[in-house]
């Protein structure tokens, strides 16, 4: 990875506090299941179509959502590879931790 490629990728922690909103993780969960306009999330969802562009942006910005014109509007979809990511970054942290906590036990044990 270079570090043009290092630097293009959003921060894990961008990620997270785009998450960090109720409203940016139900747009996101609904985008996971299909894409959709602005427009439709904001006829699925008791948010402004305002609001909702807003909060897109914020996900695009995340890394989270990718937008493609189609026909006359502008369709997003999830980004699926970017969550694993942070699952899987996740998933090292807590087998770290597991770890520490079964060795500490094990002392613990053992004293």
């Amino acid at each position: 990875m270079t570090v043009t490629e290092a630097a293009a990728e959003p921060a894990p922690t961008a990620m997270f506090a785009a998450l960090a909103d109720d409203t940016r993780w139900r747009i996101l969960t609904r985008l996971g299941q299909a894409p959709a306009s602005a427009s439709a999330l904001a006829r699925e969802l008791p948010v402004s179509r305002q609001a909702i562009v807003k909060h897109l942006e914020v996900l695009r910005s995340a890394g989270l959502v990718e937008a493609e014109t189609v026909g006359r509007e502008l369709v997003h979809h999830a980004l699926g590879g970017r969550l694993s990511s942070l699952a899987r970054d996740l998933d090292r942290i807590a087998a770290v931790w597991d770890r520490r906590l079964s060795d500490l036990k094990r002392l613990a044990e053992e004293a």
